[in-house]
This record gives C-alpha cells, structure tokens and sequence, in this order.
C-alpha cells in the first residue's frame, strides 16, 4: 500500500470517527423539524462535507425556541368588597363589585339591596355604565328616583294608601299623593340588608335578606324577604325574589333599574328600539291607578308587539308629564321565565332582552327625571324603567292576580336581563 493510500484511509476513518462523535453530542431533540433533518443527513451522508454537522449543532439551540405567542387573558370570576360610607346613624355601607369571566361588571350595595352599576361592552367592546346612579352612597340617602333599588314590600301604587284583607282595613304611608307608592316613606331601598356573597361555576353575586316587621309602612305580618342578584357568564343579571310571612300580606317585589343601553348620561332613551311581549295594558286614572280593565294596545302609542322607538310616539301619551307610565299585561300568564322584552340600542349595538316570571312589566319614560340634584343630573326622558311585577293596585281589585302571601306560602318570582350585542 502506497503513502498515498494510507493517507486517505486515514482520512476516511478521521471522517467517520468525528461525524459519529458529532451525532451523539446532539442530545436534545430539536423542535424545528427542519433542524432535524438538517443533523440526520449530516450524520448519514458521507459525501457530505465534514463541518456540516458542526453546522447543525450550532443551529439547534436556536431553532429549538418556541416562538412567541399572544394569547387573550380573560379576566376571573371575582367579588370585591369595599366601603361605600355610613348611613345618618352611623352603620357602615358596603359596595360589591362583581365581575364575570367576560368582564362585565355589577356593583352592588347593601343599602336599599341597590344595583349601583352595570358595565356591559358595546360593539367594540369598549364598557361602559348603562344604569342610572350615584358615585357615593350619599346620593342614595337623600330622596331620589329609586335608582336601581329593590322595592318592596310592594312596589308600584296602591289607592289612597288602603286595603281591606280578611275583613281589616289596613292604613299604608302615603307618599304619593293620596296613594302609596313603592313601599312608602321608608320601604326596602331605604333599608340596610344582610349580605353574602354568592359564587358559582356559572357566576359571582350578593344575596340580600332582610325582616320586615309587622306593621312597616303599615303591612301586616313579619316578612322575611331574600333577594339574590347574579351575575353569570352568560352576561346575564339574574335577579330571583323570595319571601315568606307569619301572617296574611301584600307582597309584589321588583327592581328598578333605570337603563340607558347607550351609557349613563349620554342622552335621551328616545332612540333605543323596544318591544313588549304584550297585547294589553291597564289604562289608568290620573294618579295612575288602573281603572281595572285590560285594553288592547292595538292602533294605540303602547302598541310596542313590533319593534319601535322609544321616543317615535311618546308625545303622543296624554299624560302630566307626557310620557310612559303603564303597566303591560304579559303573554305569558302561567309563571314560567318567558320573555318579555327586547331592547336595541342602535348607536352602541347593546341588545338587552329580558324574561320573567312575573305576569305584568311596567314602562317608564324616566318623565320625572329633572335634571336636579336628586335625580342625579339627569335629565327628562334619560333612562326607561321596565320592571317586571303584578299589577298595580291588585289588593284593591278582585279580577287582577293576588299578590297576597299567606302563611305557609313561598313568595318566589325571577327576573333575567340578558345582554349582547348586535
């Protein structure tokens, strides 16, 4: 064998002992399937230059980083609990915070089991308050339109204040001219509740409870009234209303929320789109008691059976001050959660439907909002009220659904607010 052929056996075997030794430095797999590839033909392909694997093992550790990502963060189911100030004699107000895993957002407090805020996304998303209120609990101490309050233990009107039950004659508060008006002088929004935070799979909330003793604003019997608000994850405002009572009551519950779905304080209500699951309403009397009969809306301004504007008939109510103030009798008469309202917005593309078990809704215009200081800056016609109840003035009218709770009953009704965008 010739010099010439010892050197390149030489060379042959130096090739093959330092690709080998190459091959099993690379200890960790690489991510990128081109990386692989790369050191597998380095290592197998003898043709193949000998600082190709050299190469390849300074490439990996690079090809080997997992790109970056971006991924959208949703926020937590949370509760916040925080000081929203003292009443006149001293009792320290709670403001809850709840917020759902989309990021709407529900403010609650335990005076008056008060809705203070409801943030909800339009259609680019930007959030914003769509209810009326106050900042401070001192806006909700003074006299003011029931903003966002539970009412109780009756809400709406009931005649001159007087009701006969079981042969008694029974005196309520008269805070409404002659007649009585959501609960009185002092009814469940100028109340301090018991609250406890609730938490589920599907939402975060408060429940409210409180006693309403025997002769409050002039009712019979001790009430135990329990008020759950929820807010769940399919932006939803669940409110379920129970009660029970030692002795024969009135009883008819509801919230009254003011809603303007294009944000507090950003104009009227007459351009949001609404329509009634309703064929009929209580005309009334000019203290808005109802006559007791059920007229139908057809060829009349609360004909809201097909989607109208809020505002495109409203001057044409007959009213002091103009505007809606009327109880409309649902379709659904049976006590099942069934639908009965839809809202649009079309500026902010807020939708708010709403379902209940309860067999009336009331619409209000907001036509005594005046722009004071007690109504919070707001002005005529900035917000719409839809509180889902039973009839006005039932204790005074034998045809209406009784609202009278009995000992050994459970007062249970449910309203659901549902939002989205469109």
């Amino acid at each position: 064998m010739t010099c010439k052929h010892l050197i390149a056996g030489w060379l042959m075997l130096s090739v093959s002992t330092f690709a080998g030794c190459q091959s099993k430095t690379v200890t960790t797999p690489p991510t990128s399937s081109t990386a692989a590839s790369n050191t597998t033909s380095a290592a197998g392909d003898p043709e193949m230059d000998v600082e190709v694997p050299m190469e390849s093992a300074a490439v990996a550790p690079e090809t080997a980083e997992t790109p970056a990502t971006t991924t959208e963060t949703k926020p937590e189911m949370s509760i916040a609990k925080t000081s929203f100030g003292k009443t006149e004699d001293g009792k320290e107000i709670d403001l809850y915070t709840c917020t759902n895993a989309n990021g709407l957002v529900v403010k609650l407090t335990n005076y008056g089991a008060i809705v203070v805020s409801v943030e909800t996304p339009d259609r680019d998303g930007k959030l914003a308050n769509i209810t009326l209120g106050f900042d401070k609990l001192d806006g909700y101490l003074q006299r003011h339109p029931y903003f966002g309050a539970t009412v109780g233990r009756y809400c709406n009107r009931i005649a001159k204040g007087k009701f006969t039950l079981d042969g008694q004659e029974y005196t309520l508060a008269a805070n409404n001219g002659e007649n009585h008006l959501h609960g009185g002088v002092a009814g469940f929004d100028k109340q301090v509740w018991k609250a406890e935070e609730v938490k589920t799979d599907d939402g975060v909330g408060i429940k409210f409870t409180r006693r309403s003793v025997d002769g409050e604003e002039g009712y019979p019997g001790n009430l135990d009234a329990v008020v759950t608000y929820t807010l769940t994850n399919a932006n939803e405002l669940r409110m379920e209303f129970r009660a029970t009572t030692d002795k024969a009551t009135p009883c008819n519950l509801t919230n009254h929320n003011y809603w303007n779905l294009a944000g507090a304080g950003s104009g009227t209500n007459e351009n949001h789109e609404l329509q009634l699951e309703s064929d009929k309403y209580l005309p009334v009397d000019d203290g808005l008691i109802p006559t007791g009969e059920l007229a139908d809306v057809k060829g009349t301004p609360l004909d809201f059976t097909s989607p109208h504007k809020i505002g495109e008939r409203l001057k044409q109510i007959a009213a002091d001050p103009v505007g809606y103030d009327h109880c409309f009798v649902l379709r659904s008469q049976d006590g099942s959660l069934a639908l009965a309202a839809r809202v649009k917005e079309p500026s902010s593309g807020r939708v708010m439907e709403i379902f209940t078990t309860q067999p009336g809704i009331q619409l209000y215009s907001g036509n005594f909002l005046d722009g004071s200081e007690g109504a919070g800056g707001f002005n005529q016609y900035g917000a719409f009220c839809l509180e889902t109840q039973h009839y006005p003035d039932s204790p005074n009218q034998p045809t209406f659904p009784t609202t009278i709770l009995k000992p050994g009953e459970t007062y249970k009704q449910t309203t659901v607010h549902k939002f989205s965008v469109e």
